[in-house]
């Protein structure tokens, strides 16, 4: 019952409850119905107190739900820039992969968080992982990307961060190609410059 009781207050976002739930025998990582602990309900609705308190009291940053989400990895992939810190701080799981075998700077890149794909690529995370998909972060950022400024910046983040320019996705295609296909001049030029072909 305390478990439950934990769990909500994570949704609320209650730190102070979290704390006193804590105190009184809670187990910390306990799960819901969807496999997700108390931190990662914090963590999807963004409750950066519920989770500080958590995390500080020894929740699992890289505890998995039923498909394959852990805070850490849904932190970067919806750019809750400070939760992912804290994860960082506690021993986040940079080689941990979500349900497409993605890791946390894929998504990050696809969905133009441009902070966070800082913070994912000065912790080490590795840029040219490859998902099931066959995608990297640098394929993500322009196939599923807009064109605009967020995702060109994180062209750049990742270019600069050593990502090869030439590694294709699984139909052999390469970035340069998906950023022409979808007139994506800026960072096309931005390829090229790289010595991308």
């Amino acid at each position: 019952m305390l478990e439950k009781e934990l769990i909500a207050a994570a949704r609320l976002g209650n730190a102070a409850e979290i704390s006193a739930l804590l105190e009184r025998g809670a187990t910390i990582d306990a799960r819901d119905d969807t496999g997700a602990t108390a931190l990662l309900v914090a963590t999807h609705e963004n409750n950066v107190e519920a989770a500080r308190a958590l995390i500080a009291a020894g929740a699992d940053v890289n505890a998995k739900d039923h498909i394959e989400d852990s805070p850490y990895l849904y932190a970067g992939a919806r750019g809750h820039l400070e939760i992912l810190k804290m994860a960082l701080a506690h021993g986040a799981d940079l080689k941990s992969t979500n349900r497409y075998g993605g890791t946390a700077l894929i998504p990050a890149a696809e969905r133009g968080h441009v902070e966070t794909v800082k913070t994912l690529i000065q912790a080490g995370v590795a840029v040219d992982h490859v998902n099931r998909l066959g995608w990297t972060a640098l394929l993500e950022a322009i196939i599923l990307g807009s064109g605009g400024d967020r995702h060109t910046e994180i062209v750049k983040l990742l270019i600069d961060a050593g990502a090869d320019v030439n590694l294709a996705d699984g139909e052999g295609v390469t970035p340069l190609v998906h950023a022409r296909r979808r007139g994506f001049g800026e960072i096309e030029g931005i390829l090229v410059a790289a010595g991308a072909h």
